[in-house]
């Protein structure tokens, strides 16, 4: 669940890291903490402050002031591109699964799912319609089209071993110039992806890539030819 590529209509691969349950909730729980900080401040302004009794006065001024806890999660994560104070901290958004902003459509379905997901069974339909899901989805993102990805930049030991060609290295296909640095990142992403969660498929998807781009022939194997391809690419970008 960690995350999951969609190619889009232009053929083009997005990989979104999608936010771990565990972040999402403790980032419910961090917005959770602040909604109650308010209804504390609330209850000692309409008791204390404004020195009001039982009636209608205090009901209309205590409505108003409740809807912000009403309606907390759509005011913010419209107003925060995605985001609420506890995604914030957590660096995690709400996300279209093809990677757009939400429309306000969205963020609506997604609240008004709420009630199904969180407060009539105290969380676990989310929870377990995210761990089912394998999108990061609970019920109102499935229906929003939408999921919470993280934004943590996650540095694996393969794209540490990868970063840099050797100093004395002798590059092997001189080709790889012909590669873009969109090209590059993108395959050095997806190939790193690929073998730690060992999806072959992928592996032979970007090697047929690049022996289009660059026109290289070779009877290496296509991971050990992907990864030949991105040192000789360092290589010749440190130049």
């Amino acid at each position: 669940m960690d995350n999951f590529q969609i190619e889009t209509a232009q053929n083009i691969t997005i990989h979104q890291n999608v936010a771990h349950i565990t972040t999402r909730i403790g980032s419910f729980f961090l917005d959770v903490l602040i909604i109650i900080s308010y209804a504390v401040l609330l209850v000692f302004l309409t008791s204390s402050w404004l020195d009001l009794r039982f009636g209608m006065q205090q009901w209309a001024i205590s409505l108003i002031l409740s809807l912000p806890i009403l309606f907390y999660s759509l005011i913010f994560e419209t107003l925060w591109n995605g985001q609420t104070p506890g995604k914030r901290i957590n660096k995690t958004r709400v996300v279209k699964l093809d990677g757009s902003k939400p429309t306000l459509g969205s963020y609506l379905l997604r609240w008004l799912m709420r009630i199904i997901d969180i407060q009539m069974a105290t969380g676990s339909v989310a929870v377990l319609t995210i761990l089912l899901n394998g999108k990061g989805q609970r019920l109102g993102d499935i229906a929003a089209g939408t999921t919470i990805i993280s934004e943590k930049k996650r540095v694996t030991l393969q794209e540490v071993l990868l970063a840099d060609a050797p100093e004395e290295y002798t590059p092997t296909f001189p080709q790889v110039t012909l590669l873009s640095d969109s090209d590059a990142q993108t395959i050095k992403k997806l190939y790193n992806s690929a073998l730690k969660k060992r999806k072959h498929a992928i592996i032979l998807k970007l090697h047929e890539r690049v022996v289009e781009i660059t026109g290289v022939k070779t009877d290496l194997k296509p991971v050990d030819f992907l990864k030949i391809v991105l040192t000789d690419y360092d290589y010749y970008t440190q130049q």
